[in-house]
């Protein structure tokens, strides 16, 4: 399946066809008139600058791992601790050690990723932004060579690729057991990743793998170019380059009055995981039904002044779901 692709004019108004799709678009051109993506098509040390003319005066965290890794951050071999260090450094000082990695044939990784862009460069956005019509905050990652493993987002996504060249791989949310996924609670930035190397798959290890790869939908961005990543998408990363730079912006579809997915998955492995077989059918049957369940009407027996929580989530419905919650769990 090829991904689907977009021309961006400069005037292009970003609407419901992209913001609520259910699969990945690339947006060609979508910030080609961004500042910094000028500065970049001049030189990579032009770009720099720019960052620099920006920066405020908070340090920034560096991923630093060693030439052996080859840009891939992941775990030991043993998984007792992280395949990289953290380091706080300048903005300055942060590029600074990128670029001094050029001229090795075997360059350290030093990556900066997912940091508020309003915290170290505060005039950075108003330069340099999208109007998206969503309350979406906006992140900044660089570095070198870099490898991010396979891992999904609970927020839609659009990724804004400003400097060098990056590679997304993709792979629908049903991929999940194709996808060897590493430890839930110990992981690299929060999100649990693939241990898949995708560059360089060894299928005697994950066979299954096989399958994802018949799934898998690949986006190459130029300076200027944007991906939209919809919520739960898989995505692999890669920076192509001596020196790449993304922008993203990240928002939810939902209420602010619901709380993360990720709650239940926590939950769940609480509670229903280790419950005897027929229990944990009589759990999922439960689940489907008060859940996933699609019919508008299954709750029309209860009258709506009645249904509490099977009706529509208000403030109210919100603070006594939370207080239930919270009570069981402090039994």
């Amino acid at each position: 399946m090829e991904i689907q692709v977009v021309e961006c004019s400069p005037n292009f108004e970003l609407g419901d066809e992209v913001l609520l799709s259910e699969v990945p678009i690339i947006l060609r051109g979508l910030v080609a008139h961004w500042p910094i993506v000028a500065q970049a098509k001049c030189s990579d040390t032009a770009a720099m600058d720019y960052l620099n003319s920006l920066y405020g005066d908070r340090p920034v965290t560096i991923v630093r791992g060693n030439a052996d890794i080859q840009g891939r951050i992941g775990y030991t071999s043993d998984f007792s601790k992280m395949n990289a260090g953290l380091i706080k450094k300048t903005l300055p000082d942060a590029l600074g050690l990128i670029l001094g990695e050029d001229t090795n044939e075997h360059p350290m990784l030093h990556y900066i990723g997912s940091t508020p862009t309003n915290l170290i460069m505060p005039d950075f956005r108003t330069h340099n932004d999208i109007k998206l019509g969503v309350n979406a905050n906006q992140f900044i990652w660089l570095g070198n060579r870099s490898c991010i493993s396979a891992h999904y987002d609970l927020p839609d996504n659009i990724a804004c690729n400003v400097v060098g060249r990056r590679r997304f791989t993709l792979f629908p949310p049903d991929q999940l057991e194709n996808l060897y996924v590493g430890p839930l609670d110990f992981t690299p930035a929060g999100q649990s990743i693939s241990l898949v190397d995708i560059r360089n798959p060894d299928l005697s290890r994950f066979p299954k793998y096989a399958q994802a790869q018949k799934t898998a939908l690949v986006a190459e961005l130029e300076p200027g170019d944007a991906l939209f990543i919809p919520s739960m998408w898989w995505h692999h990363v890669e920076g192509l380059e001596r020196f790449n730079v993304l922008v993203n912006y990240w928002w939810h579809q939902s209420s602010g009055l619901t709380s993360s997915p990720a709650d239940v998955l926590d939950l769940a492995l609480l509670s229903i995981r280790d419950l005897p077989p027929a229990q944990k059918k009589a759990w999922k049957n439960i689940l489907d039904h008060y859940i996933f369940n699609e019919d508008k009407n299954a709750f029309d027996h209860i009258p709506e002044s009645a249904r509490g929580s099977l009706g529509p989530m208000t403030d109210t419905v919100s603070r006594k779901l939370r207080a239930k919650v919270l009570s069981r769990l402090n039994r």
